[in-house]
């Protein structure tokens, strides 16, 4: 984002009907949060609950204000709000951050983590803490790591059952280069394309098919106009938390300290409604029609070597994905 763009946000967000008290006055502080998702998202209820902690331990002087539905914009433009503290707190897919913290990369690779239970103890252990702590050099302090599910292919047309498949479709992705190089390495056509602007581009054909959880393919209604689901799950890449280090710096050492402990606290609410919401998900696209697939992946997991020849080449995340893997 450029800096005219981002004072324009500035004003925009001054003129909001809500109004903020600096974060350095005793009153109450409202911290502004983003989410792309809609009212009732896990991800967003997530960050209501880590509100109603913050609120309560603080007596009221600390609050959280969640602007869902990316009512504040898509994530690459938040991200960039959030650096610059015009927006305090952010909740995004850690794709979006691959080119700004390169050992977000690592999470995003395709089939880097065995099951869910293998992801949740890498990010809930001295990994994750390493992988957050990894944000604050870019303006950003890191909270938590968010369930993401896993994520699969779904089309409009031609129903994807082998690589081959795969091979000219053309496929939106989240906008990351990690994500250009999978789907090149697919020998699909990579559209990367903001999360809002999918449904239309689906329906119009300006994209084949996309790729996502559960959850995302049903509350964004892309089953509606993609109704072939293939069970690939190449990747659990998890959400970040983060908060803008502008915002984190105005704070005191003890609201500093509650607010990353209730954003710990967030997690385990989190992937309680995840799990719920998968299903319902799930019965509810099933339900509606959709041609659900089941593949053999190890094609899909052979044809991704050139991914990771090509971005794990520093001996660091070389290391990082060693130690990933070495998770039990």
């Amino acid at each position: 984002m450029n800096f005219a763009r981002m004072f324009c946000v500035a004003g925009a967000l001054a003129l909001a009907p809500v109004t903020l008290t600096p974060l350095g006055a005793s009153a109450q502080t409202v911290l502004r949060s983003a989410d792309i998702h809609p009212d009732g998202y896990p991800t967003v209820e997530a960050v209501k609950y880590m509100g109603e902690l913050v609120k309560q331990r603080s007596n009221g002087r600390l609050d959280i204000q969640v602007f869902n539905n990316a009512a504040l914009g898509s994530e690459k433009d938040t991200i960039e709000q959030t650096r610059f503290g015009v927006i305090d707190m952010n909740r995004v897919n850690t794709a979006p951050f691959n080119n700004l913290v390169p050992q977000t990369q690592v999470l995003g690779l395709p089939f880097l983590f065995r099951s869910v239970d293998h992801m949740h103890k890498v990010v809930d252990g001295p990994i994750g803490d390493e992988i957050l702590a990894a944000f604050e050099p870019h303006g950003l302090v890191g909270l938590a790591f968010y369930d993401s599910g896993a994520r699969s292919f779904y089309t409009t047309k031609k129903p994807i059952k082998s690589v081959a498949d795969l091979k000219g479709m053309k496929i939106r992705v989240q906008q990351s280069d990690l994500w250009i190089a999978m789907m090149k390495a697919f020998g699909a056509n990579a559209t990367p394309m903001p999360f809002g602007e999918v449904y239309s581009s689906l329906e119009t054909g300006v994209v084949d098919g996309a790729e996502n959880n559960w959850p995302s393919y049903e509350s964004s209604r892309h089953f509606e106009v993609a109704k072939n689901y293939t069970l690939t799950e190449h990747s659990l890449a998890p959400e970040a938390l983060v908060i803008s280090k502008v915002s984190w710096d105005k704070l005191s050492p003890d609201d500093q300290k509650l607010l990353r402990q209730a954003a710990k606290e967030s997690v385990g609410k989190m992937r309680e409604l995840w799990l719920a919401r998968e299903k319902a998900s799930e019965e509810k696209v099933r339900n509606a029609g959709v041609k659900v697939l089941t593949v053999d992946k190890t094609p899909f997991i052979d044809a991704m070597k050139p991914v990771y020849d090509s971005f794990v080449t520093d001996p660091k995340m070389k290391d990082l994905v060693t130690r990933i893997q070495a998770v039990q």
